[in-house]
């Protein structure tokens, strides 16, 4: 599985800005924002090759964003899978806009059974209406 790459783009609009979001006062890609795209990226790499009735969930994230991208500028996010330790999935990432490596770093999910996940999340759930 390692080499397994996924991608996903976006065109940087006015609610994608860190002021929109509450994470700074420049009207540039908003780093929560890039780290949704590098997200989707990997989920594009390898969800789509899970079994029935798994997914992986994002556990890890140790990302650099080292350029701005102003508003209207398409950014690309790339995840490369680099090693896959039982259910542990390490991805090398990568964001860049139309000028510049704009952010990157490592990724880790983790592969579960869906069903157990949310029946764990269920009885988690059940502490707020006590």
């Amino acid at each position: 599985m390692p080499g397994l790459t996924g991608y996903a783009e976006m065109v940087v609009g006015t609610s994608d800005t860190a002021p929109r979001i509450g994470s700074g006062h420049i009207p540039v890609l908003a780093t929560p924002k890039m780290i949704t795209l590098i997200e989707e990226a990997a989920l594009a790499a390898v969800e789509h090759l899970l079994p029935a009735g798994k997914q992986s969930l994002g556990t890890h994230l140790d990302v650099s964003h080292v350029a701005a991208t102003p508003v209207g500028m398409t950014v690309k996010a790339e995840a490369e899978l680099i090693q896959v330790d039982g259910r542990k999935l390490v991805f090398a990432v990568r964001a860049r806009d139309q000028m510049d490596l704009i952010g990157e770093g490592r990724h880790e999910r983790v592969i579960v059974t869906a069903a157990s996940f949310q029946a764990r999340i269920d009885e988690k759930g059940k502490a707020l209406k006590k």
